[in-house]
């Protein structure tokens, strides 16, 4: 039996194949923004196609899909998602408008040429009802439920496709929101209802609200594209399992995820530092820097000690995001990045981006310059080896396109493609800068994972700006995002805000939320048949020091609290706190603030199959040289060309060199070297 990941991008849909034998077989086909389903398919049906074997006929031998997409996250950037509707609390209906004060995410509140922030509800379109739940959890006022009914009905004859149901203090009791979302289903039963509670039933009113309305935003375009896959997956024999990747680091049955669609933004380049962190362990390496350049974005993410952070202070555009996802920060700089003169005749390049269609100049459809074209003017990509041939690349149009940015600025084409490079790779190393720093962490101190189509282009010069000596360039580096999909675990993560201080937490409260978040576990697992014996359960809690505003978590010794494990938990607080910032305050009383469980599944490990070294010479993988334009320099150097597929363990180049695989090129620039390693991934060391 076979395992798949499949990762829907912006511009190629990747398709990773795990054998039962630990090999890995490697599948791109274009993203079809549309309707993404076809591109999935037809990714799958290559992957067919190298088995020898129809489509049905494959799927039919396949127990597992994990599946990643960028439809959310460009569903809401793109603003192409459902109308909706807000029913909250009377007198509450501007919180999402009002936010916290702030106007701009990148400029300042009391600057009055910046716009205000455009909310996803219009005004007109949120609504308040009388009821009222107190932060203890107490009913103080019921729901009215002819005001809920006269409110929907209201909704609805706008034309609203989604309603999010946002109640003050719901995170302490539910039923009120419960009782108005039961209520439109049934006016409504094909209007996609959210209610905040369940997607997350932590405090502040703002947050919640937002993610809500977020999560009912982007759930209809969720809900019908994963009902097309998995019936397109039905009539083509599919009867394994499919899950979803989710911002968080977990993976979920598909039908478990459409309700709180929210949790799918991001769900592609979360998984990608697990991929880092697998393969910096090959090497030893735990302190990483894990980038993933594909078509789009650039992604970035630190990882110190093997440990991948995860944030709940996340900004989509300019929409807050309050659930618990994987730390990656993205910057519109990939392949498909667009070059541009501004108004003061400089040169940019991105965020823009051409996607998939009609993609760079070079694909034969854009008119723009993208990196991609700057990247074949200088002769590192092949134009006829690109995705192993599958595209041809019009390289007269691509040195058109770069020729048209050089006549603005009084340049030669060849100088515009280096500018294009060069000025791309300053975008890319100011992000890993802006990350590492405000970490405090210094990035030579770091080894740099580079995956995405793109990035092993670009991963060495981006190294050599910052000083990293280290580039690790995977075998699977242009599908980073699927490999990483098989070394998720399947799992829920549940929250209780509790806000108490130290000296007031009562023990048997705690273990109370930790005993109700245990059974919800248990029930939501048993509809995917798990028992509890089969599960992980990993507590955690949210706390910080008396009058502060942002929150650590911390890992509870136990679900179960008491005095001696509360002593234990203290200490855990104040050893966390200092290696984050450098100092501690064991003497300030401390507040907790929401208490969380993680509760995951067994999963199969992924084994890469490793090689032997070969006493053949590199030159056996020679595949022939191109003529290359290098950083800084003049004149054109023809330079050696490599067959990846050929290359064993133990083969080592100098640069400058090219290594050419079916679904990307690494470049290896004068002043570095490149070895092989057993797992036949790309190592780049700085001379």
């Amino acid at each position: 039996m076979k395992q798949l990941t499949i990762d829907v991008g912006g511009t190629f849909t990747d398709c990773l194949v795990l054998e039962e034998s630990g090999q890995l077989q490697r599948f791109k086909a274009s993203t079809t923004p549309d309707d993404p389903t076809q591109g999935f398919f037809a990714s799958v049906g290559k992957a067919a196609a190298h088995f020898g074997q129809s489509l049905n006929g494959f799927l039919s031998e396949v127990e597992q899909i994990v599946h990643g997409t960028t439809l959310g996250t460009n569903t809401l950037i793109t603003e192409r998602g459902a109308k909706v509707g807000m029913i909250t609390t009377k007198g509450f209906r501007d919180s999402v408008e009002m936010r916290r004060g702030i106007k701009n995410l990148h400029g300042s509140m009391f600057d009055v040429f910046i716009p205000p922030y455009k909310p996803l509800v219009p005004r007109y379109l949120r609504l308040g009802v009388e009821e009222r739940t107190l932060y203890t959890g107490e009913l103080l006022t019921p729901l009215d439920e002819q005001e809920l009914r006269t409110a929907a009905k209201k909704l609805l004859d706008d034309g609203c496709t989604a309603i999010a149901v946002c109640f003050l203090h719901s995170y302490a009791n539910g039923a009120n929101e419960l009782q108005a979302k039961r209520l439109v289903q049934q006016m409504a039963p094909q209007v996609y209802v959210t209610a905040s509670h369940e997607i997350l039933p932590v405090w502040r009113e703002f947050e919640r609200f937002s993610t809500a309305v977020v999560s009912a935003y982007i759930g209809p375009v969720l809900t019908r594209y994963a009902s097309r896959l998995q019936s397109g997956l039905a009539d083509h024999g599919f009867h394994g399992r499919l899950l979803m990747m989710l911002a968080n680091g977990l993976v979920q049955v598909v039908d478990e995820c459409v309700d709180r669609a929210v949790y799918l933004l991001n769900s592609g380049p979360a998984a990608a530092p697990s991929a880092a962190t697998y393969l910096g362990a090959l090497h030893g390496r735990t302190n990483l820097l894990s980038v993933d350049m594909g078509g789009t974005s650039f992604d970035v993410c630190v990882i110190k000690d093997g440990e991948i952070p995860t944030t709940s202070e996340s900004w989509v555009g300019e929409h807050r995001v309050a659930i618990k996802m994987v730390d990656v920060p993205t910057v519109g700089a990939g392949g498909g990045s667009l070059a541009w003169v501004d108004s003061l005749g400089l040169l940019r390049v991105g965020p823009q981006s051409a996607g998939a269609d009609p993609g760079p100049a070079a694909y034969g459809k854009g008119e723009q310059a993208a990196v991609t074209d700057a990247d074949l003017v200088l002769g590192y990509i092949p134009a006829d080896y690109f995705l192993g041939g599958d595209i041809k690349l019009d390289a007269a149009r691509a040195h058109q396109a770069v020729a048209a940015v050089g006549a603005k600025l009084k340049m030669s084409v060849e100088n515009s493609a280096q500018a294009i490079y060069t000025t791309i790779n300053t975008v890319m190393a100011n992000l890993v800068t802006e990350v590492c720093t405000k970490q405090g962490h210094d990035v030579r101190d770091f080894t740099l994972v580079a995956g995405g189509g793109a990035g092993g282009i670009h991963a060495a010069s981006i190294a050599r700006q910052l000083s990293i000596p280290m580039v690790i360039v995977p075998r699977v580096a242009a599908l980073m995002s699927a490999f990483g999909m098989f070394a998720k675990d399947l799992g829920f993560e549940y929250a209780r805000s509790c806000f108490r201080s130290q000296d007031r937490l009562d023990f048997a409260e705690v273990t109370g939320l930790y005993a109700d978040m245990r059974a919800q576990a248990l029930r939501d697992f048993a509809r995917i048949g798990f028992t509890e014996s089969q599960l992980s359960f990993q507590p955690t809690v949210e706390m910080r020091y008396a009058d502060q505003f942002h929150e650590v978590e911390i890992d509870m010794p136990s679900e179960t609290l008491n005095a001696q494990s509360m002593q234990e938990l203290l200490r855990i607080f104040h050893a966390r706190y200092e290696k984050m910032y450098t100092y501690s305050m064991n003497w300030r009383p401390v507040e907790f603030l929401t208490f969380r469980l993680k509760v995951t599944a067994p999963r199969r490990p992924v084994q890469m199959a490793a090689s032997q070294s070969t006493s053949a010479g590199v030159e056996t993988a020679r595949r022939g040289s191109r003529s290359c334009l290098f950083q800084g320099g003049s004149l054109r150097v023809d330079t050696p060309v490599y067959d990846w597929d050929r290359m064993e363990p133990g083969h080592k180049v100098a640069g400058p060199a090219l290594v050419d695989d079916k679904t990307t090129t690494v470049l290896v620039p004068p002043g570095f070297n490149c070895e092989v390693d057993p797992y036949r991934n790309l190592v780049l060391l700085a001379t």
